[in-house]
């Protein structure tokens, strides 16, 4: 039987943490601020892509939930449509998390797979009334049907004074290539809504991150924008950033590393912390913990025990608060 969708939110949220606007904006200064013999105390939640274990990820239901369930930060992943708007998805395509095989049948690019061609409906092919047609909630539950592909500037709407938000420019050099600037229409959108400000860090904190380096070099140095910069950091990319070489040439242009967490050691950690780089692992979430019992404990390690300053989550609603 599927619930109701009142009643399987209401279940799902009942573990729920509040947080102050103060005690935020006090714990973000914390965290962009290190010695080499100190690091902040205060753990950062953020939610990856919304509560994502409990609603599909990118809508309005899981950013909703997100914040319900005690989110610092609300992560947006940012695609682009066709006629340049921005919206929250993770994918450069649109057949994983929608409906768009049925409502658009042959709008897709096949492309070259191993020894077949795959079919493929890319977010810059579709403008954004195409996208809104779309169901973005039955492929994770039937409850969550009819839910639709959020715009960036709904996500600012939903989260804005009640936590920070947290958008990821995805794939900038893909749609550099199309002709569009990512990071200027992010800094764009932000600046309309008087984000990225010291006067708004204290209802609606932002940081920027992504796995382009350049990107972010360009946001640095270009733009000269003070809100904090996350560089991430997955497989090969290792050997290049997580050395002390590597965090020095991050320091230029950000004020943190988000490195996958199977990449991390205490050592690593102590060495960002010492040249001022904050240290945010990703994903926890439910299923993939590892060698721990549970996610809870998984998160304890790496918040209390490496002594990372945030976490990536798709539970929020089991970050714990306090060292076990």
């Amino acid at each position: 039987m599927t619930l109701p969708r009142r009643d399987f939110l209401r279940l799902v949220g009942t573990s729920v943490t509040t947080i102050s606007t103060s005690a935020l904006v006090h714990a973000l200064n914390e965290t962009q601020v290190k010695s080499k013999t100190t690091t902040a105390t205060k753990k950062i939640l953020i939610a990856h892509r919304g509560a994502s274990s409990y609603a599909p990820e990118h809508t309005i239901e899981s950013y909703q939930l997100a914040i319900k369930q005690g989110a610092d930060f609300v992560e947006q992943d940012l695609q682009i449509t066709r006629d340049g708007q921005l919206i929250c998805m993770h994918d450069l395509t649109l057949e994983r998390t929608t409906n768009v095989k049925d409502v658009f049948p042959t709008r897709y690019r096949e492309e070259p797979v191993a020894s077949s061609e795959t079919r493929r409906w890319y977010v810059s092919d579709f403008t954004l009334p195409e996208i809104k047609k779309l169901d973005a909630g039955s492929w994770f539950n039937s409850t969550f049907k009819n839910e639709r592909v959020p715009t960036f500037q709904e996500a600012i709407d939903l989260v804005r004074r009640k936590a920070g938000l947290y958008p990821e420019t995805k794939a900038p050099d893909v749609y550099g290539r199309l002709g569009f600037d990512m990071e200027q229409l992010l800094l764009d959108s932000l600046k309309k809504n008087g984000l990225g400000t010291q006067s708004s860090e204290k209802h609606t904190p932002v940081i920027i991150q992504s796995f382009s380096a350049e990107g972010l070099r360009k946001i640095s140095g270009l733009f000269k924008t003070k809100i904090p910069l996350v560089l991430l950091i997955e497989g090969e990319a290792r050997t290049r950033w997580l050395t002390t070489e590597g965090f020095k040439e991050a320091k230029q242009f950000a004020s943190g590393i988000g490195p996958a967490k199977a990449l991390l050691d205490k050592n690593i950690v102590m060495q960002a912390h010492a040249l001022g780089l904050s240290v945010t692992p990703w994903t926890f979430r439910l299923t993939d913990v590892g060698r721990f019992k549970t996610l809870r404990e998984e998160m304890s390690y790496y918040l209390y025990e490496l002594g990372v300053d945030a976490v990536f989550t798709d539970n929020p609603d089991l970050f714990p608060r306090i060292r076990p």
